[in-house]
């Protein structure tokens, strides 16, 4: 993104240049003070037009910016409220227990890793974090042992 002179900046140097011309009332190139005023009021319009171009450019870019941004929080939300569920269902298990097992999420993808009492348990947290909403995969790196 390119930064622009500030529209109050560009209105400054117009008026300034503004009182300049209305101060000579001819110059060498003939002009009137008049056509000279017309002249500047044009390029302060102009100025002015490229100034709000830039202006709603920049927005656009910083609206852009905003939503990705947002996006990014709200997956970050979702991953954590997917671990947190994860975890409440192995912890309402008896065989499994929250504290032995890491429950990882990114994008909606579960990594379990730890221990499991045995292979059915192992088995079990597979099913219990499938189950949780928002849950897109579950990758059981659980080894079997106490």
């Amino acid at each position: 993104m390119t930064r622009q002179t500030s529209l109050p900046l560009k209105t400054a140097a117009c008026a300034a240049l503004l009182l300049s011309v209305v101060a000579c009332s001819k110059t060498s190139d003939d002009a009137t003070a008049g056509q000279k005023l017309d002249s500047a009021v044009a390029s302060t319009e102009r100025n002015a037009s490229e100034t709000r171009a830039d202006v709603r450019q920049e927005m656009s870019e910083l609206k852009q910016d905003m939503k990705q941004a947002g996006n990014a929080v709200a997956g970050a939300v979702d991953d954590a409220s997917i671990t947190a569920g994860v975890n409440a269902e192995l912890a309402k298990d008896d065989k499994l227990s929250a504290l032995k097992i890491d429950v990882d999420t990114k994008g909606g993808k579960v990594l379990l890793t730890g221990k499991a009492p045995d292979a059915e348990s192992r088995e079990r947290a597979t099913r219990l974090a499938a189950n949780v909403k928002g849950v897109t995969d579950v990758d059981n790196k659980l080894e079997v042992g106490s």
